[in-house]
């Protein structure tokens, strides 16, 4: 395994947030991850939609290059029409139009976002419940509890399911309070904080989660850095956010369903933290789940914001914790039946966007038909 250590410009902790072992066979499922290209920024960050944007120079405006074609639904003949900047989700869903599509555009020279695979077409799904999926869950777990990894510990396996690792950087981007460290410690099995206090700087933890591939039937060891940084802090010091985004390899959003501004400021988030870096996967996870009787975003917006930006957008309820019988410690196993979704989601895409930038699979959005 090669490791290539960085010092973290905050916290002044060397990390090996790009240690993996890689295996040479030419198996489709296991070649090694490519080296990402961050160096080609997206100076600004263009959006197309048929039906949400005005023309920037009449109705024969020159098509914006790094974008596809028009997607379907534009009405009115085929000019093609762009805006620049942000807009409200409310703008947004209330294009009312089901096949519309917003796309990041790619610079040249630089990789763009992988179109998301189809749910289980990467991932086997609930491998982790069958019995060779509980071996290897056995690594990251200590008499039915979470083992805490630092930044340079890893799981000890047993010589005979030896594995391969990838390691990935995940930055977790959201308003203040809308769950984003109580994701984190739910993720890595530790306890929720009950009272919400904003974190102070940036706060790394490192998860281990193992899942089979579909192509190769092969297990990876994944290992997710999250990355978390309180807002004010964000404002505070300009040197925060680009140390969060620098070689991320993941963008998380959340929004919580109780907090609709939060969820209607989902595309000024995406274009504050990703515009940058169109080759990084970006999805989208919705917190407080469960408190489906104080929600504030109802399911058609959820609906209709899928099919506009064609993000992934997965759930997560805020429930405590289960309890072993002891009833103080966390229950291990139970935690990661919670969020096992999450987790087998974001291996599934970056390895999937993984083998699109190293140009073994299809997938950018400009090779797709509109």
């Amino acid at each position: 395994m090669v490791r290539r250590g960085r010092t973290c410009p905050v916290t002044c902790v060397v990390v090996a947030a790009d240690a993996r072992e890689t295996n040479p066979s030419p198996n489709l499922g296991t070649q090694p991850r490519p080296r990402r290209l961050h160096d080609n920024p997206l100076r600004t960050c263009a959006f197309m939609h048929p039906l949400l944007a005005w023309p920037r120079a009449g109705a024969n405006a020159e098509h914006p290059p790094g974008l596809g074609s028009a997607p379907r639904g534009l009405g009115g003949g085929s000019a093609k029409r762009t805006f620049k900047g942000t807009v409200s989700t409310r703008v947004c869903l209330s294009a009312g139009t089901a096949d519309a599509c917003c796309h990041l555009p790619t610079p040249s020279g630089g990789p763009a976002m992988a179109r998301p695979p189809a749910l289980g077409s990467v991932i086997v799904p609930d491998w982790h419940e069958s019995a060779e999926g509980k071996e290897y869950l056995a690594c990251i777990l200590r008499k039915n509890r979470r083992r805490v990894f630092g930044l340079l510990e890893r799981p000890v396996l047993p010589p005979s399911v030896a594995i391969d690792t990838a390691s990935y950087k995940i930055f977790v981007s959201g308003k203040s309070g809308v769950g984003k460290t109580a994701l984190v410690a739910k993720l890595a099995g530790l306890e929720v904080p009950v009272v919400h206090h904003e974190t102070t700087g940036i706060q790394t933890t490192v998860v281990f989660w193992p899942a089979k591939l579909q192509a190769s039937n092969r297990v990876v060891m994944f290992r997710f850095e999250f990355w978390d940084c309180g807002e004010s802090a964000l404002k505070k010091f300009d040197h925060m956010l680009p140390a969060c985004k620098e070689k991320t390899d993941a963008f998380l959003f959340l929004f919580s369903f109780t907090d609709r501004a939060s969820f209607e400021d989902l595309p000024g988030q995406l274009a504050r933290v990703a515009d940058e870096a169109p080759g990084v996967v970006r999805m989208v996870i919705g917190s407080k789940f469960d408190q489906y009787m104080h929600t504030d975003v109802p399911e058609r917006e959820l609906t209709a914001f899928r099919q506009a930006w064609e993000l992934p957008l997965l759930r997560v309820k805020s429930v405590p914790g289960r309890r072993l019988a002891d009833g103080r410690t966390l229950d291990g196993r139970a935690g990661l039946a919670d969020v096992a979704h999450v987790l087998n989601g974001l291996a599934e895409q970056l390895w999937h966007q993984d083998q699109v930038a190293a140009g073994l699979l299809p997938g950018t959005p400009d090779s797709t038909p509109s």
